[in-house]
């Protein structure tokens, strides 16, 4: 049997449970949010009405769904701009394969910067990592001025690929409809929009909000943009 896009795309990626798309998703109520808190997940009340499951996900191991089978029913439905693209034909299999290594690749270039730059302990979306991480002060080092100036390239181009491949061009806005996503050209914009994006910094303006946005944002989140759809 012919195996199905998402065992030979999803399972090679898992950037929308990583935290490296998302910062964390609309759970449909208290009784999903308490099955997964059952199960070991870290959820919050938020201003949600079902809570949220905040990514990265440890449900996921390596790049698979540990509780594929009890997941949540946004992460169900969700499918990335990716994956409908190879649906609708407009991107070949093989060619999704070669931007989700592109993507890992960047963003394992950004995780090994700041792990240089000393980031160490807790598990946050990518966003906010690196926004921890370029808030620490250097001073006058320059080694690690320079790290961090990479540090910032690597970012950005993570964020342009995520943008362009993985959520359609465009930037999300807070606790307003997304132009990412929209009902003709993506069946999923309902789910996508319950998903909060993470990545709402133009990659031109990275660095000059970086250090603003770690010292005004949520617990978390680097912001916490709710995406609504329909």
């Amino acid at each position: 049997m012919k195996p199905s896009l998402t065992d030979t795309l999803c399972t090679r990626c898992g950037l929308c449970c990583d935290g490296s798309l998302f910062a964390d998703v609309e759970l449909s109520g208290r009784a999903e949010a308490t099955g997964l808190e059952i199960l070991g997940l870290e959820t919050d009340d938020d201003d949600a009405d079902g809570g949220l499951l905040l990514l990265p996900c440890g449900a996921l191991q390596g790049r698979r769904c540990s509780i594929y089978a009890h997941r949540p029913q946004c992460c169900r439905t969700f499918e990335c701009r990716l994956l409908q693209d190879v649906r609708r034909g407009t991107v070949s299999v093989e060619r999704a394969r070669e931007h989700i290594t592109e993507a890992l690749s960047r963003i394992g270039r950004v995780r090994a910067l700041m792990a240089q730059l000393g980031r160490r302990g807790r598990r946050l979306p990518l966003a906010e990592s690196c926004a921890e991480t370029l808030a620490r002060e250097a001073g006058a080092d320059r080694r690690l001025n320079r790290k961090r100036a990479a540090l910032e390239t690597a970012m950005s181009s993570v964020e342009a690929l995520i943008r362009k491949v993985f959520l359609g061009s465009g930037e999300a806005s807070p606790s307003r409809r997304s132009p990412l996503v929209t009902d003709a050209d993506h069946p999923a914009a309902e789910v996508a929009s319950k998903i909060r994006l993470q990545h709402v910094t133009a990659p031109s303006a990275l660095a000059s909000s970086l250090q603003s946005v770690t010292a005004t944002r949520r617990p978390r989140s680097i912001r916490r943009s709710r995406v609504r759809g329909y």
